[in-house]
């Protein structure tokens, strides 16, 4: 059979998730308040960290960003899920495809820069705590933010200008409820050797080196805890640091399953529970993550809450 070219794909299946069709009202009733929850949360974070001057921090500017980043990652691929789910018409138009994908590698590879970023400054918190406020001066939180959203957007836009230039087959079918970039170079009819190797030379170093910078923070941050340890001090960085390792940990850990391990010929149901793990849950932990192991963000909930009772 004839390769189609790229012109002529006027738009591809979308196979989602593998839901017996009985099930398909749960599933849905579950992934919709999965996703006003992940939207009403991070909007919370969003609210509070600009309602109580007091979270007017470096640390709260970061985390406000990556609660605006998890936002709209999520809202690029859960509203078209349930509409798929919803009307049994899994179909998406070719640009919708790489507009989609091109979304979630923004907002994916953004996430990536901020962790990096909200590690440097708890290295700088514990390590040079005397010197905070001159190194984490109001220009460099902007210029860090700004580069994050930059590298992004220039990483984003690199993979999808080699991806348009690429030929699909007849067979337009993806085994997965968004178009992942992997998933669309697997379908592809032309030579992929280029943006395979994009992938793992500047892909690879988009995600390793910020991981890296992350490890190296925590290891300095390590270090000098060791030096003096005390219990207060231990706990006083586990309550501060705790939250962002985690959400590092359960980050790295599902983008590893979508981005790195798909290459290999594992079932599409580990893929997909990967992908599940990255675009749905994890946006929709972060916020309680970072809330319940959080008192300045508990205390200015609590404002919020008291205010509201004395306006009623």
């Amino acid at each position: 059979m004839r390769p189609e070219n790229k012109s002529s794909m006027s738009e591809f299946l979308l196979l989602g998730l593998p839901i017996p069709l009985e099930q398909q009202g749960i599933f849905f009733a579950l992934f919709l308040g999965m996703y006003f929850t992940t939207v009403l949360g991070n909007l919370l974070i969003i609210w509070l960290i600009g309602l109580d001057s007091r979270l007017h921090t470096p640390m709260y500017f970061f985390l406000s960003h990556l609660a605006f980043s998890d936002i709209f990652l999520s809202s690029v691929t859960v509203p078209k899920m349930l509409k798929n789910m919803q009307t049994q018409q899994p179909f998406i138009p070719y640009v919708g495809c790489i507009s989609q994908m091109c979304l979630i590698i923004v907002f994916g590879c953004l996430d990536n820069f901020l962790l990096a970023v909200m590690a440097y400054d708890r290295y700088v918190a514990i390590c040079q705590p005397l010197h905070y406020t001159t190194v984490m001066r109001q220009e460099l939180c902007v210029s860090l933010v700004a580069g994050s959203w930059f590298f992004s957007c220039a990483h984003a836009l690199l993979h999808s200008l080699l991806l348009v230039q690429l030929s699909f087959c007849a067979d337009n079918t993806i085994p997965n409820f968004f178009c992942d970039l992997p998933a669309l170079l697997k379908i592809s009819c032309s030579d992929i050797f280029l943006n395979e190797l994009v992938i793992f030379t500047e892909g690879a170093m988009v995600v390793i080196l910020p991981f890296f910078s992350i490890l190296g923070s925590y290891i300095h941050i390590g270090m000098t805890v060791l030096r003096v340890p005390s219990r207060r001090r231990l706990f006083k960085v586990f309550s501060t640091c705790g939250s962002h390792l985690f959400v590092v940990s359960l980050y790295y850990g599902t983008i590893a399953g979508v981005y790195l391990f798909s290459f290999s010929q594992s079932s599409n149901e580990k893929d997909l529970i990967a992908s599940v793990m990255y675009a749905v849950v994890t946006p929709m932990l972060n916020p309680f993550i970072y809330s319940l192991r959080n008192r300045d963000i508990k205390h200015a909930l609590e404002i919020f809450v008291n205010k509201a009772k004395f306006l009623k």
